[in-house]
């Protein structure tokens, strides 16, 4: 499961990098709310940075606009728990010191794997 998290991660840089529409910046205070667009103007990912690094919320979109993770980063770090979502399973990883600690997939409600 770890290979999977770490495969959208890759996918989650490789798509902020291969964008033709430029990412949009909007000062909201000490934060900068960032959105990033897929190529056919969808929204990619959203979420904010406080001096030039990730901090708080993000949601990651697929192309046709479907949220497919979430979470939360601190100061550039993941931390706590993320979701990413899959065809019908929901993975709930759990994230410490920006290393994943704990993951469980969801099919339906009900708890499939639990890795630690």
């Amino acid at each position: 499961m770890k290979k999977a998290v770490l495969f959208l991660a890759v996918m989650f840089a490789v798509s902020v990098s291969a964008q033709d529409i430029k990412p949009t910046f909007e000062k909201m205070g000490k934060m900068v709310k960032a959105t990033y667009f897929h190529d056919n103007g969808e929204i990619a990912q959203t979420g904010y940075m406080m001096n030039g690094k990730l901090h708080g919320d993000w949601v990651m979109f697929n192309v046709e606009g479907k949220k497919i993770a979430t979470g939360q980063y601190v100061n550039g770090e993941k931390t706590g728990k993320w979701f990413f979502w899959k065809d019908d399973v929901l993975s709930e990883v759990d994230f410490t010191d920006n290393r994943i600690v704990q993951v469980k997939n969801w099919n339906h409600g009900d708890a499939v794997t639990v890795n630690q």
